[in-house]
């Protein structure tokens, strides 16, 4: 679908990456509805929710029924960084229900109205976390990883009719949802970053692609791949991270959702 022909539902869109996502689509024609925890921006299409609760899902759902979006992007988050043993259970909890339940259950209660448009695309927000098991990001890739499970199904149950399902996973992403910590270990690690500008032009790029998925930067792409065929034999590629990992000042701090 063409950037110019599509009506946006974004989640997400009070972080700097989904400002950036809005940006770039308003950029190249698309009229972007923002969905976020607090109000939008002067002037902005806006539905304030929260989306990990039940009325936060139901407020976006009639709203969408009424505006009538051919294009869903799933782009709220929220991060989760560090080892197992640091963090804390109900953080687990929190990442798993925003990263994954929330998205979950407002496709559920979107689908109806996507399935009456002639045609429609449902984007998923993943991460290269999802494919690439990392030292450190166990909780997050594994919120990650379910959302690229549900998303691959749902691609698969819905084929042949109106509505694509499509993945995006960006690799890290220079806004404030990495925080200094990741920062900091990104550096250790020759982890590059791109700016949020980047990943919002493969967001354009893919919508209008209908490609099933992109995964952004290199050599990101590249291990993702091997990491599906190879698994468990690249286990030790990983030992500079794990080291990294336990250095003190490489702590998340309990950031806030997107």
């Amino acid at each position: 679908m063409k950037a110019g022909e599509a009506r946006v539902l974004l989640t997400g869109a009070s972080g700097g990456l989904g400002r950036a996502m809005a940006a770039e689509l308003q950029r190249a024609g698309a009229v972007v509805m923002g969905v976020g925890r607090h109000d939008g921006p002067a002037g902005a299409n806006w539905i304030r929710a929260d989306l990990n609760r039940p009325e936060g899902i139901a407020s976006v759902a009639q709203a969408a029924t009424a505006w009538r979006p051919n294009v869903v992007v799933h782009a709220a988050g929220l991060p989760g960084f560090g080892a197992l043993q640091a963090v804390q259970p109900e953080r687990i909890a929190a990442v798993l229900q925003a990263n994954l339940l929330a998205p979950m259950l407002l496709t559920q209660a979107l689908l109806p109205q996507l399935l009456r448009s002639p045609r429609a695309q449902l984007v998923f927000v993943g991460s290269a976390l999802g494919r690439i098991g990392l030292p450190g990001f166990s909780v997050y890739g594994a919120s990650k990883a379910g959302l690229h499970g549900f998303a691959e199904a749902l691609r698969r149950e819905l084929a042949g009719g109106p509505v694509k399902v499509q993945i995006l996973g960006p690799r890290s992403t220079r806004t404030a949802f990495n925080g200094d910590a990741v920062e900091a270990y990104n550096r250790a690690t020759g982890t590059a970053m791109d700016t949020p500008q980047t990943v919002a032009l493969a967001l354009r790029t893919l919508i209008e692609s209908e490609a099933a998925e992109r995964f952004v930067g290199f050599p990101e792409r590249l291990a993702v791949r091997l990491n599906g065929v190879l698994g468990a034999q690249l286990d030790g590629s990983f030992a500079k991270h794990r080291r990294c990992l336990h250095e003190p000042h490489h702590t998340e701090p309990q950031g806030a959702p997107l």
